[in-house]
């Protein structure tokens, strides 16, 4: 892994300048002392040049052997250089050293006596400038060439002046170099960064700071079109956030619940509904929860993603009073799935119970209806001739009829509560004179009728005596009048209990426990029947606030019990008077 270091600008930058800094300082300086080097040698051999032909003219001004070898030590000790002068034959004819020069150390010498001796100027450079021999030839005299051999210490000592002031110069083009490159790499790296910021702002969601150009550089058209799209994102999130906000308000008036969920089914949006239909609070970005064990929601979340993903539904009963209908939309490539949950309780309590209605209907109304067309038979085949016939089947008709129109309002209040379009309104029902009238009604002189004072329950008077006589019915289909009981008791001073005791055949335990189900029969009983009477009953106890017990043993017979609440005492002084009525709603 690279070090933070190597990858910012603060220090790269600056590195190449440096590095630029000393490439060209070392180039300028190579270039410079080259430069240097050769001026200088110039230099001294110009001066030697010039000393040479200085001492040479001298010489041979002389006309002996002997006078040019005493000018030549002059001269040598004169003008600071060592002289050696050669004959025709280019023998050496001065001393073979000169101011501490021995000729036999002249490099080349050879060559410069032969030039010299051929009449040319030889000038050469040893040593990188520091000697510097000069051949000449004398037109006049004994001798016929001069050799100059000049040590320039002086131009050594301004070489290596020159030589480390390009040197110092270098190293502070590099200084300056490394200076200047930090300067410029603080400038950029502060704009940078200002630019870096403003991006990270707008990548965290911060779109308020604004950011400026400086300069009408690269740079700061950088910066400009970092800004402009930051005032056009904040736009652009300001509409989506406004969308967002209108959408998430939709939601929440929804009567459904509604959950988003990416593919790893984390709740993305969720609204308040859908948490009080699951009984539980969903939270966008927790993972879906799965609160219902005989369904699995998190299952039929995950198959709304992938290829070729379906509409997905399903239902629900989490308990008997609830239903749900869930609807899954798929993803489609979105990366988000919406599931929809809707309570449809109340549709199938509507449902159940205009499918109850007609059974009901069916079950209630075959008896009145058999009692009138039997008493019309009858009066047809001449009982009508007879006043006294005639009165009792139209008692009966009349009776039989009415009862038709108590049937049919209750079992409309029935149905109504049911699927909750109504409450029931609860009144004082005594049930001493209930049991008395039906008794009548269902022509009933053998059985036993048992009542106690101050049984006034808390009831609907019509579904009361629907769920007693289809009780007493069923009592009456299956056992003798003479064993039948119809009894109304209080207990315990807040509940009042209507019974119905027969002595006919009863129920095993495993029928008994199944004899209150809507169309239950067992084998041996009528075929004509629906199988409705108990569940009638059960319904309409439920109904009014209580509740129907069964008791039965095989050979022994059938005690069903409807157990209601008493009524309560009035408490304006009408002398202990029960008449406290309330409304109710069936579960």
């Amino acid at each position: 892994m690279r070090p933070t270091w190597f990858v910012s600008i603060r220090w790269w930058l600056p590195a190449a300048f440096a590095l630029i800094a000393v490439v060209t300082a070392l180039a300028v300086a190579q270039v410079f002392e080259t430069q240097s080097q050769s001026a200088l040698r110039a230099k001294a051999e110009d001066l030697a040049a010039g000393s040479a032909f200085g001492a040479a003219s001298n010489v041979s001004a002389a006309t002996s052997l002997p006078e040019q070898l005493a000018l030549v030590r002059d001269q040598a000790r004169t003008r600071r250089v060592a002289l050696f002068l050669f004959d025709a034959e280019g023998r050496l004819v001065s001393d073979p050293v000169s101011l501490g020069a021995r000729w036999v150390s002249v490099p080349n010498g050879r060559d410069l006596v032969d030039e010299g001796l051929a009449g040319r100027r030889f000038v050469q450079s040893l040593d990188d400038g520091r000697r510097v021999t000069v051949a000449l030839p004398l037109r006049r005299g004994p001798s016929a060439a001069l050799v100059e051999v000049a040590a320039r210490p002086d131009l050594l000592a301004a070489s290596s002046i020159v030589q480390s002031r390009i040197w110092v110069a270098a190293a502070w083009a590099t200084l300056i170099g490394v200076l200047a490159g930090i300067c410029v790499s603080l400038l950029i790296t502060m704009r940078v960064r200002r630019i870096g910021a403003a991006a990270a702002a707008i990548a965290e969601g911060e779109f308020g700071s604004g950011l400026r150009p400086r300069f009408p550089d690269e740079l700061g058209h950088l910066a400009s079109a970092v800004d402009t799209m930051r005032r056009k994102l904040r736009a652009s999130f300001g509409q989506l956030a406004s969308e967002r906000d209108r959408l998430r308000t939709l939601i929440e008036q929804l009567q459904e619940g509604v959950i988003a969920v990416r593919a790893d089914l984390t709740v993305v949006v969720a609204n308040a509904r859908a948490s009080a239909l699951l009984g539980e609070e969903v939270v966008e970005g927790t993972p879906l929860g799965n609160p219902w064990p005989a369904a699995d929601l998190r299952a039929l979340a995950g198959r709304l993603f992938g290829d070729g993903a379906e509409l997905q539904a399903m239902r629900v009963a989490p308990a008997p009073e609830h239903t749900y209908a869930i609807t899954g939309v798929p993803s489609a490539g979105s990366g988000t799935a919406v599931i929809v949950i809707t309570d449809v309780t109340e549709q199938q309590r509507r449902e159940r119970a205009e499918r109850e209605f007609v059974a009901n209907a069916a079950h209630e109304l075959r008896t009145p209806v058999t009692a009138i067309a039997s008493a019309v038979e009858v009066l047809q085949l001449g009982a009508k001739e007879h006043p006294e016939e005639r009165d009792r089947f139209l008692a009966l008709i009349a009776r039989q009829a009415s009862r038709l129109g108590r049937l049919g309002g209750a079992l409309l209040t029935l149905a109504r509560a049911q699927s909750r379009a109504e409450p029931i309104r609860l009144e004082p029902v005594d049930t001493a004179q209930l049991l008395e009238e039906v008794v009548t009604d269902l022509d009933l002189p053998s059985a036993a009728l048992e009542v106690e004072d101050d049984t006034v329950a808390l009831a609907h008077a019509d579904l009361l005596r629907q769920a007693v006589e289809n009780l007493v019915a069923n009592a009456r289909k299956y056992a003798s009048s003479e064993g039948l009981a119809v009894s109304a008791r209080g207990i315990d001073g807040d509940t009042v209990v209507v019974e119905v005791r027969d002595r006919g055949p009863g129920l095993t335990p495993a029928q008994a426990e199944r004899a209150v189900e809507r169309f239950f029969r067992t084998g041996d009983r009528d075929a004509e029947g629906f199988g409705l009477g108990l569940s009638i009953a059960r319904e309409v106890a439920h109904a009014l606030g209580g509740h129907l017990e069964l008791e039965s043993r095989s050979g022994e017979g059938t005690t069903a019990r409807i157990v209601l609440r008493r009524a309560p005492v009035s408490t304006d002084g009408n002398d202990g008077e029960r008449t406290g009525r309330e409304e109710v709603e069936v579960g």
